[in-house]
């Protein structure tokens, strides 16, 4: 496990990546396709660590560093439910960088999780996201193309992510993606229900 190298990752969100799209599927066939339905929970306090809950189970991968406009991210922790006190205080909650509120219980069933620690919780917010998702491979990179509902509304997203920053700054080339912003999960949904605002120039591009 120690050799697995965290990849590096460009993502954008849009209303339509038509011209994009097109080439990808000119380039390579869809390999996969997933779907999945999944709750971020954001903080106001964080936007290095991705924290969401996916099939029951938290997963929570942290910010490494930026290189060439591409990003790294690293898994923290995965955790299932019910989660012990313990985990959550020494494991989930450092994640959101706030202050914790007191645990009542030994362990948390998910809907108590939810209820009782996140709702609750007036710095942090749970966000629903549906995602279906289109795989390709571009110049030897991972690559996805897919329709996001967060909180119900709906964006396009495209990602390109390799071990091999030089693969990906050619593959966003190949499908004409070099004048978009890069910008991960967090930041998108923070954006979606206004817990951070638009670059001011978003709309002149």
């Amino acid at each position: 496990m120690s050799d697995i190298k965290p990849r590096f990752e460009f993502r954008s969100f849009g209303q339509n990546f038509g011209i994009a799209e097109e080439k990808m599927r000119r380039i390579s066939p869809v390999e996969m396709i997933r779907e999945s339905s999944e709750i971020y929970i954001m903080s106001t306090a964080n936007n290095e660590n991705n924290t969401k809950i996916r099939d029951g189970l938290m997963d929570i991968k942290v910010f490494v560093k930026e290189e060439k406009g591409l990003e790294q991210w690293n898994p923290r922790m995965k955790g299932s439910f019910p989660m012990e006190k313990s985990v959550i205080s020494n494991e989930v909650f450092p994640a959101f960088g706030i202050k914790m509120p007191e645990l009542h219980r030994d362990q948390y069933t998910l809907d108590q999780f939810l209820q009782e620690i996140i709702i609750s919780h007036s710095e942090l917010t749970a966000v629903r996201v549906y995602k279906r998702r289109f795989a390709f491979t571009i110049n030897k990179c991972i690559a996805e193309i897919g329709d996001v509902y967060i909180n119900g509304a709906h964006l396009q997203t495209v990602n390109i992510e390799s071990v091999n920053i030089d693969d990906i700054l050619e593959a966003k080339r190949m499908i004409s993606l070099d004048d978009y912003e890069n910008v991960n999960y967090l930041i998108a949904i923070k954006r979606v229900i206004g817990m951070e605002f638009l670059p001011d120039d978003f709309y002149l591009k």
